[in-house]
């Protein structure tokens, strides 16, 4: 029972944080269902797209679930899904930070960026059920690829920290939308690197005076 509560938390978390980054994506897609119906064509709604992306996000919440129900087995995440440990918290934020600078993100980053080159360039708009839902697992899949270390941030700083998830949701949104975002995403790289060597420092420096 405690496994599907927080399996359902994180459902419900990650889909708040990530619909404003893709309702683009879904507006897009919704347009064009309506103008092939005005034209006579049968056209799956958006709320298959949709469902396809809450679907891929799904899978991602119940990775993040399992990894939670380890660390809180190992004592690194207290009952209230706060981080226990300095240093790990130092090593996620530099792992994020590096990530940030690497060309996975950035491929991943482009693809959530152009949500019209995205669908031309994985079969199009096709009708029936299964090609919109096909597309949104896809776009589900590549925005995993960009945000997944900014959402295991979490770990080191609060699952339920309300300010910590409000600032990755802004965040994504605004690697996603602003212009030459990618240098955002390389600044944000470079500030968490420095931030989890200051974490580690801490904590040494804690344990050296215990």
């Amino acid at each position: 029972g405690y496994f599907l509560f927080m399996l359902v938390m994180w459902v419900v978390m990650m889909i708040g944080m990530i619909t404003p980054s893709v309702a683009p994506t879904i507006l897009l897609y919704a347009a064009f269902a309506r103008r092939s119906a005005l034209q006579g064509h049968v056209f799956a709604s958006a709320g298959w797209f949709t469902a396809g992306y809450l679907l891929a996000w799904s899978a991602f919440a119940l990775t993040a679930t399992l990894l939670q129900w380890l660390l809180e087995k190992w004592a690194l995440v207290t009952p209230m899904m706060a981080g226990t440990s300095r240093t790990l918290g130092g090593w996620i934020l530099i792992c994020a930070g590096i990530y940030q600078w690497l060309p996975m993100k950035h491929s991943c980053l482009a693809h959530c960026r152009a949500p019209l080159s995205f669908i031309q360039g994985h079969g199009g708009f096709r009708p029936g059920v299964w090609p919109p839902v096909r597309l949104g697992i896809l776009h589900g899949g590549y925005c995993i690829g960009c945000c997944w270390m900014l959402m295991f941030l979490l770990f080191a700083f609060g699952v339920m920290e309300l300010r910590w998830i409000a600032g990755l949701m802004v965040f994504v949104l605004l690697e996603k939308l602003v212009p030459r975002a990618e240098w955002i995403a390389r600044a944000a790289g470079v500030a968490a690197i420095a931030a989890g060597i200051v974490l580690i420092r801490m904590a040494l420096g804690a344990e050296l005076a215990g």
